[in-house]
């Protein structure tokens, strides 16, 4: 094992860290999705950040 590392996506509007995900180290570019943010109520777009 060794190459995962976690990540959560934040949300672009209010910054809350909504999901969190595991993938591999060599990845060389930010996962940015449309996902649902309770604290927003709203789907807006979430960023790729490190924990």
């Amino acid at each position: 094992m060794g190459d995962r590392v976690t990540f959560s996506l934040s949300c672009t509007a209010c910054k809350n860290r909504n999901y969190h995900f595991a993938r591999g180290r060599k990845k060389d570019f930010k996962l940015e999705l449309n996902k649902f943010c309770r604290a927003c109520g709203k789907h807006t777009p979430h960023k790729e950040t490190k924990e």
